[in-house]
């Protein structure tokens, strides 16, 4: 499952999982860029330390214009591009009967608005010479939610996420809409599925609910990037349209 000599766009750097989905493509012999609001130092070194060119380029995936600047900027800095993995996103709270309409807005603008804005501006290279999409998506656009309250009105309060899973159904959906699209360029579009994943994002994951995945624990952020490289890999050509879940039996389908 080769990755060598090529090239890769990856939003979301600075996060836990996008920065493990770096550092793991520049181990596979890829040139990686990073996009993101803000400085990734720490995947900036994980690729260079892997022998791999590295660069970045800052972008608000809620500004269109911004996010494809900075991918044609990354292009062209790569020299093409291979794959593009949309690892970028916003968690956000609130159940559906609260939640404010600024609120969703600005989930959608970024996790679903500006993965998509970011595949639009990549397929253009991409149709070329063909190419790897990968969309992060998340449990939550498949399970309706963890939180129970018809069991525990609490969950709901510490756990109640509408716009976050309802932009993750989105990526879902839009990952099968392009992979029909594109699959004549040969370009193959998949997503993974994460489950609750140790990161900054679920600092606050409810321990009640921690107990009700099958493995036993909380995945790790180098799982999802074993995911994301086994999709990018040249052997993965026949894979396109598929949802990868990494959830560790939480939800199945």
């Amino acid at each position: 499952m080769t990755l060598a000599g090529t090239t890769a766009i990856v939003s979301g750097g600075s996060g836990a999982i996008g920065g493990a989905i770096a550092a793991r493509l520049a181990a596979g012999s890829c040139d990686v860029a990073l996009i993101d609001r803000t400085p990734a130092p720490a995947a900036v070194a994980a690729i260079q330390s892997a022998g791999r060119r590295a660069f970045e380029f800052s972008a608000d995936l809620a500004d269109a214009g911004e996010t494809r600047h900075a991918i044609e900027q990354a292009v062209r800095a790569l020299g093409g591009l291979a794959i593009l993995v949309n690892a970028a996103g916003v968690t956000s709270f609130g159940s559906a009967a609260e939640l404010e309409a600024p609120e969703w807005d600005r989930v959608m603008s970024i996790n679903l608005r500006g993965v998509f804005i970011c595949c639009q501006a990549a397929l253009g290279p991409m149709k070329q010479h063909g190419g790897r999409i990968i969309n992060i998506g998340s449990v939550l656009g498949k399970n309706g939610g963890n939180a129970r309250p018809w069991l525990d009105p609490s969950e709901q309060e510490s756990s109640g996420n509408v716009a976050y899973g309802v932009s993750k159904a989105g990526v879902h959906m839009l990952t099968l809409y392009l992979a029909r699209e594109f699959a004549r360029f040969g370009i193959t579009v998949n997503a993974v599925a994460p489950g609750p994943i140790i990161s900054g994002m679920t600092r606050t994951f409810p321990e009640n609910l921690r107990a009700l995945i099958p493995a036993g624990r909380m995945g790790r952020p180098e799982e999802v990037a074993d995911a994301v490289a086994f999709l990018a890999a040249a052997g993965s050509s026949y894979i396109t349209g598929e949802i990868l879940d990494v959830n560790g039996g939480i939800w199945s389908d």
